[in-house]
Parts: structure tokens; sequence; C-alpha cells
């Protein structure tokens, strides 16, 4: 909301729970959860929902081969929907692609950065993955790795 200059993001990593059956469908890890509850947080804050506005960001599809579960064009066909139903204007947007972004937002101004990343790398991003898993594998119940 500019007028009070009240503002908030989120960032989350599934629209939904979906037919998954996983339970928990009331955490900030999905949209849905996610966008009740900022908007909630900022209406206790003083803001009003008719001179809220939205920016967003995101939806990068940065993991190579994962491209038949499309969890960025999901979330991005989610949020977008939510907004219009919600009577949100969306004001900008910077979403989908191969890459990861950096965002600043300063909820005084209404003002948001955007850094696009450079693509993941998916050879990197599967040895995280294999040196991830032998050190879960070959470490002793309790003990703490640092990386």
């Amino acid at each position: 909301d500019r007028e009070k200059k009240i503002g908030g993001m989120n960032h989350f990593l599934l629209p939904d729970a979906g037919s998954s059956g996983a339970t928990g469908s009331d955490s900030g890890r999905y949209g849905s959860f996610a966008m009740d509850q900022l908007i909630g947080e900022l209406v206790k804050r003083g803001a009003n929902r008719s001179t809220m506005e939205a920016k967003v960001f995101g939806g990068g599809a940065v993991i190579s081969g994962m491209n038949s579960i499309n969890v960025g064009e999901r979330n991005t066909s989610f949020v977008l929907d939510y907004l219009r139903t919600e009577e949100i204007p969306l004001v900008s947007q910077d979403v989908l692609g191969p890459y990861p972004r950096k965002v600043c937002f300063f909820p005084k101004t209404g003002r948001a950065m955007v850094r696009r990343l450079p693509p993941a790398q998916r050879e990197a991003a599967i040895a995280l993955d294999q040196d991830a898993r032998r050190r879960a594998s070959a470490s002793a119940a309790g003990s703490i790795d640092l990386f």
C-alpha cells in the first residue's frame, strides 16, 4: 500500500499442497497460505486493500531437468490468478525464464529492484546434491556437518 507506506513480500515454493497428500497446507511454503498471510499482516499494520498494488518476480526454471512439473510456471499462474481474484492491481513483473533473481524491496516507497542472476549450472547443482547425499549417508546420527 504505497499510500500508507506499508508493504511486504513472500517467497513460496509451490502454489498449494495439491493432491500430494502433503500436510501443513497452512505453511508459508505454499502460495495459497503465504498470500493470505501476507495480505492479512499488511491489513493488521494499517494497509488498505483498496489501495494495495503488487509486483511479482520469479517463477524461473532455475534447476535444469525440472521442466516436467513446471513449478515456476505453476507458481506464476497461481499468483497472477490470485491477484486478479483479489482485485489487487499488478503494476510490474519479471517472471519465468531460466533466471534466479535477487529482489530488494523498499516498502516505504514501493520501489523494487530486481537483478537477474546467471542461470544455474546443472552440473554444479547435481554435484552439490550428490555431495550432500554422500555426507548425509556417511554422517553419524545427531552429528552436525558444516559446509
